[in-house]
C-alpha cells in the first residue's frame, strides 16, 4: 500500500448536491428553500427558541430557584435543640442518635438561636462565633 492510493471507503462520503443547476439536477430554481419566506432569504434566520413573535415557552413556565447540593449533606443545629439534647458529648453520632439530624448529614454547624442553659461539649462540629461564645459562656467548649 502507498500514501498515493489510499482512498476512502465506498460510500463513507456522500458527493456534495449541486444547486441551482436546473431542472434535471433536483435542487434547481428555489434550491431546496421553497418559496419566499425567511428561510428562504440568504441571511436571514430567527434565534433559538424564537416562535414566530409568540411567546417563547422558556418565558411562558415559571421560573424555578435553586438549590444547593451542599444544603443536602449539611445541616444547622440550634442552641436550643441542644438543650433539649441528653448527651453532653455532641458529635454527629449523637445527633443522629437523638434525632436532630436525618442520616444524610455529612457535616453539621452550631448556629447562633435561642440559648444554651447547660454545659456541653462539641466534638467535630462546627459552630459560629455567637454559638461558640454561648457554648463557652454556659460552661462548655468546642473542640476541633
Amino acid at each position: 500500500m502507498q500514501l498515493n492510493t489510499i482512498k476512502a471507503a465506498e460510500g463513507s462520503r456522500k458527493t456534495k448536491m449541486r444547486v441551482g443547476r436546473g431542472m434535471g439536477c433536483g435542487k434547481g430554481k428555489t434550491c431546496g428553500l421553497g418559496h419566499k419566506g425567511q428561510r428562504a432569504r440568504a441571511g436571514g434566520y430567527h434565534k433559538v427558541g424564537f416562535e414566530g413573535g409568540q411567546m417563547p415557552l422558556q418565558r411562558r413556565l415559571p421560573k424555578f430557584g435553586f438549590t444547593s447540593r451542599k444544603s443536602l449533606v449539611r445541616a444547622e443545629v440550634r442552641l436550643t435543640e441542644l438543650n433539649q439534647m441528653e448527651a453532653t458529648v455532641i458529635d454527629l453520632a449523637a445527633l443522629l442518635a437523638e434525632n436532630v439530624i436525618d442520616c444524610s448529614i455529612k457535616t453539621a454547624k452550631v448556629i447562633f438561636s435561642g440559648e444554651l442553659k447547660r454545659a456541653v461539649t462539641l466534638k467535630g462540629i462546627l459552630a459560629t462565633k455567637g454559638a461558640k461564645a454561648a457554648i463557652e459562656a454556659a460552661g462548655g467548649k468546642v473542640e476541633a
